[in-house]
């Protein structure tokens, strides 16, 4: 194990280099990014740090660690040209953040289980924002609207929940799922279908929150049956190849035969 300071020294190279390359003599792709550019790259190194550790692909995760911290120094740097704060504000940031609060490891607060620390995380961020003088006008109000809706979805469930608002146990989540799903079918077949939508939306929603009741992310679980769905069509297509066709050219009890073997 290579001593701490080598990944201070490390850290420094990386600002450094992202300082020159935004310099005068440094790249002109990178002298043209702003904050709204740069946005999509940061969501997509995001989610390329979520696959590697899905396929346990760990010596491409800890490449793709590396981009994933470029974004916040490539922030920092343009930050920095406008003399709004400095990467070091955002080190400090985070250092005291996560000593602030944990009472129950850098002071002497207790925490026995993973609820107690969550009720002490938050009752340290209400803290923070009663000395920042933020008025809270909803309970939801801090949940970003910009979140992907599943994460959303989750967020908002959660905050609900931790107030009473929710069900008693996962049976009931179960209920309200099979209520939604009847009135998709109402839905479908009244003219127009105009409500399908929302109802397909409620449908969705109840799921989150049956996912939340059985400690299940469900934004990890959508990923993998993603990656499983991939890993079987790529098997039918492979089969078909071998015949001489393609899915196009084959019939749907031939894709589903060969989807069954994939499975096995």
């Amino acid at each position: 194990m290579k001593p701490e300071s080598d990944a201070g020294e490390k850290f420094q190279k990386l600002v450094k280099v992202m300082a020159r390359l935004r310099g005068p003599d440094g790249c002109p792709w990178d002298r043209e990014q702003t904050f709204d550019t740069i946005k999509p790259f940061t969501l997509e190194e995001t989610y390329e740090v979520l696959d590697a550790i899905d396929r346990r692909e760990w010596r491409e995760l800890a490449e793709e660690l590396g981009d994933f911290l470029l974004q916040a120094v490539f922030y920092a740097q343009m930050a920095a040209e406008q003399g709004l704060f400095r990467i070091e504000d955002s080190l400090d940031a985070i250092n005291q953040k996560l000593i602030r609060r944990h009472p129950h490891v850098f002071g002497d607060q207790t925490a026995r289980h993973a609820d107690d620390v969550l009720e002490i995380w938050g009752k340290a961020k209400a803290r923070e924002k009663a000395e920042k003088g933020q008025e809270n006008h909803g309970l939801l109000t801090s949940v970003p609207r910009s979140l992907p809706a599943l994460v959303e979805a989750q967020q908002i469930a959660s905050r609900a929940a931790k107030v009473g608002f929710d069900w008693e146990n996962p049976d009931q989540v179960l209920e309200k799922l099979h209520e939604e799903l009847g009135e998709i079918e109402e839905a479908r077949r009244a003219p127009g279908g105009d409500e399908l939508e929302g109802e397909i939306g409620d449908l969705l929603f109840v799921v989150v929150n049956l996912a939340r009741f059985f400690k299940v992310d469900p934004e990890q679980a959508l990923r993998k049956t993603n990656a499983k769905f991939r890993d079987r069509f790529g098997y039918i297509e492979r089969r078909l190849a071998e015949r001489g066709k393609s899915p196009a050219e084959a019939s749907i009890e031939e894709m589903e035969s060969l989807w069954q073997e994939a499975k096995q």
